[in-house]
């Protein structure tokens, strides 16, 4: 399987003043949701559907507690989640609170397996 991706035209990122030109942008080709997640997790294994789809969602949860508790959420193989945030800037550290923070964000981080991935993965022209 290829990931499909089309051509679009935009201003470069890393130059605005630069004339605009085409640039390759991946296409998502449908979704899979936690329902399907749990099928087929449970096709492979001989544990039943229902229970993978408890798994699941008690992953998610407990994922979210320990991200608000301030924690790094390793997931062995798959990768690492961790709660990022971005501020304005201020001129001294005194000034600096909880209301200066603008945006948050989660960051995740693939495991190895998940990088070679992209090493590997090929690509398809959508038409």
């Amino acid at each position: 399987m290829s990931v499909k991706f089309k051509a679009v035209h935009r201003r470069n990122p890393m130059d605005s003043a630069a004339a605009e030109k085409f640039y390759a942008k991946a296409i998502a080709d449908g979704e899979v949701d936690l329902d399907t997640l749990a099928q087929m997790i449970s096709d492979q294994n001989t544990v039943t559907e229902a229970d993978c789809y408890a798994v699941l969602i008690s992953l998610e949860k407990n994922i979210i507690t320990e991200l608000s508790q301030g924690r790094i959420v390793k997931l062995g193989r798959l990768g690492t989640f961790q709660v990022s945030i971005s501020s304005e800037g201020m001129t001294t550290a005194e000034e600096v609170s909880s209301s200066a923070i603008i945006k948050t964000r989660i960051n995740f981080r693939p495991g190895k397996r998940m990088r070679s991935f992209l090493k590997d993965v090929t690509f398809k022209k959508d038409s």
